[in-house]
């Protein structure tokens, strides 16, 4: 589905983390399908502000704004989405992606680091849920799409991410069950290793040709292909997928 119509009945959505890898492509994929696009980043303003001047050139009657935003922080979340929602009216799709990782055994997690994936992968996540949640309701229509993971079912070396990938599959999942009946639709995507800047400098070549051995389609996956999981859950034919995690992993169900 693409959200066609005027400016002033094209739909908008909102995406955390959306200033590099997975969550711009899914900023590039809704501009270019007919959204409107309210993205945050938390450091990089350069990136948010480059990805704004290529969205506007390549997509030139879709808004594209970028806010700076810590998603830990409660307070900031309610600012910013009183500012997108003055600036845009209204939102009608929600893409929970601002994630980050400590790796590292559970014996040797500190608490902090703890803290801090939980908080932004997890807490942020709830936090902007809940603040968009509103409009949801006031528009009768509404999509929150989290960006979870194979690693939710538990990884070696990143039990804080683990944990928090889990957390969103609950989260979500709850979300269905208590908004399913108000137009509002919620699913976990389930993802394994992507083409990013950050997994090529992440993963060591021989690490990537483990997991392209053992991946049954032979290769990691696309940025675009997760966009387009997200532009089908975001639109009208997806009304009946609601309370669902569904995997985006070419087959690959496990992380060693």
């Amino acid at each position: 589905m693409t959200a066609e119509g005027t400016a002033a009945t094209r739909r908008v959505m909102f995406i955390t983390g959306g200033s590099r890898g997975i969550g711009a492509g899914i900023v590039r994929a809704a501009a270019a399908n007919g959204y409107d696009v309210a993205f945050t980043y938390r450091e990089r303003c350069d990136a948010a502000q480059a990805l704004q001047r290529e969205v506007r050139a390549a997509s030139p009657d879709a808004r594209c704004a970028a806010y700076q935003l810590d998603v830990r922080d409660s307070r900031a979340v309610e600012r910013v989405g009183d500012q997108v929602v003055d600036e845009f009216e209204t939102v009608h799709v929600v893409v929970a992606n601002a994630a980050i990782t400590h790796a590292g055994l559970a014996f040797s997690t500190s608490d902090e680091d703890w803290r801090d994936v939980i908080e932004t992968n997890l807490t942020g996540a709830f936090f902007v849920a809940r603040q968009f949640l509103p409009s949801f309701l006031a528009n009768g229509f509404g999509r929150f799409i989290f960006m979870s993971s194979i690693a939710a079912r538990g990884m070696t070396g990143d039990a804080a991410y683990s944990a928090s990938k889990a957390g969103l599959v609950g989260l979500s999942g709850s979300l269905a069950k208590e908004y399913g009946r108000k137009g509002i639709t919620s699913n976990a995507l389930l993802m394994s290793f992507f083409e990013t800047d950050m997994t090529r400098k992440e993963l060591a070549q021989g690490s990537r040709e483990f997991y392209e051995q053992h991946s049954p389609v032979g290769r990691i996956g696309r940025v675009e292909e997760v966009a387009a999981a997200v532009l089908f859950l975001a639109g009208d034919g997806s009304a009946f997928v609601n309370g669902q995690e569904i995997g985006v992993t070419g087959g690959l169900d496990w992380l060693h």
